[in-house]
């Protein structure tokens, strides 16, 4: 969202937290003088649109309280603007919040309403003016989750930071078996081969989406009321994945490895896997393929490799009728990190009411 003047978000902190003293859902409206509803650095005349802006553009919310949303025009350079702007507010889900009525606002105000939940759940509340030039399909919005319970969501973040920690420690035991055995004779190494491809793939589309501008802007323009699913312990983990599996690599190379090598079936598999990735980032750069869904993509390969890694390890403990060489510890803490994320999926559903966050989402349930 566009930077706004210091004085606006005061103000509209303040007129929030009066709402919610009084505890009652009611529309306030404040005016302010032009000059502080600009943005900084734009001026009345550029050729930048009219938008609405919604400060904060999300909310969390307990079901006894009662949140607050401040909006403003960011400027008046059209001159069709001297009516009174009739602001309605649309909901994507009926029934989570009270229904706000429309309001007519003069030119140049600031003003906030008040959002009372009714039922747990997710919603995003849109807002269309009765001037087609002013702009709020990207702005105007504010996503509200309304939770049961303050102890559930909590317990929620705890177990997600719990197998958070596992995931990011399974690629260890492994490291230390090897070093301490000074061998990798049992490590399946086909097994390796696609860890770190598909790691490398996992890490591709989180550094694309949350550092890259303009995939980012593919994203929101089809999600124009989203939120970027991928955030900073989600890079750093596909990192650090990949720095884990390189080390190991290294093993294999310095240690005894007794003639191990990738399968023929493996190499075939990842020749197939960069000739799809090829052509797709050949098809992108062509301007045929939009980046955002080569990212897609590059997930959904990742998605079946961590469908069919554990195969050829499972296969080469069973034919060898040993599992020496090869550290448990590493599926342990695998299978309780993958544990505690469903569970931590079910408890977000739960606390919100939206059991189809769980169901509704197979490629992530699958992950």
């Amino acid at each position: 969202m566009d930077t706004r003047l210091g004085l606006l978000l005061v103000l509209g902190a303040h007129l929030g937290h009066a709402v919610q003293v009084q505890g009652e859902p009611r529309v306030g409206v404040h005016k302010v003088p032009a000059v502080q509803v600009q943005d900084e650095g734009v001026d009345a005349g550029d050729d930048e649109p009219d938008k609405l802006y919604s400060t904060p553009d999300s909310l969390s919310l307990l079901l006894d309280e009662t949140g607050n949303a401040t909006f403003h025009i960011s400027k008046l350079s059209n001159s069709s603007h001297t009516d009174q702007i009739l602001v309605e507010f649309l909901f994507d889900n009926e029934g989570v919040v009270e229904p706000i009525p429309p309001l007519t606002v003069a030119p140049l105000e600031v003003f906030y309403v008040a959002i009372k939940p009714t039922k747990a759940g997710h919603v995003v509340i849109t807002t269309n003016t009765s001037d087609p030039s002013i702009q709020t399909t990207r702005t105007g919005y504010v996503r509200v989750d309304v939770m049961k319970s303050k102890a559930v969501d909590t317990i929620s973040v705890v177990v997600g930071w719990i197998y958070f920690a596992a995931w990011s420690i399974s690629f260890y035991p492994q490291v230390v078996e090897n070093f301490r055995r000074k061998s990798v004779i049992g490590l399946n190494f086909d097994f390796l081969a696609l860890n770190i491809v598909g790691f490398t793939l996992y890490s591709t589309f989180n550094i694309g989406l949350f550092w890259i501008g303009p995939i980012q802007d593919e994203y929101f323009d089809i999600h124009p009321q989203g939120v970027n699913p991928v955030q900073a312990n989600d890079v750093f983990f596909a990192l650090h994945a990949v720095f884990a599996c390189l080390v190991t690599i290294c093993q294999c190379v310095v240690y005894q490895r007794g003639g191990q090598r990738v399968s023929k079936l493996c190499i075939g598999i990842l020749v197939l896997i960069a000739l799809f990735l090829t052509a797709s980032i050949i098809t992108s750069f062509a301007g045929k393929l939009s980046w955002l869904q080569f990212l897609y993509f590059c997930s959904y390969v990742k998605l079946g490799i961590t469908l069919i890694k554990y195969i050829p390890q499972a296969y080469m403990n069973y034919r060898r009728k040993s599992t020496v060489g090869w550290s448990i510890g590493n599926i342990f803490l695998d299978f309780t990190g993958g544990a505690l994320s469903i569970l931590q999926m079910i408890l977000i559903s739960y606390n919100n009411d939206d059991w189809n966050s769980v169901f509704g989402d197979p490629t992530k349930f699958g992950l």
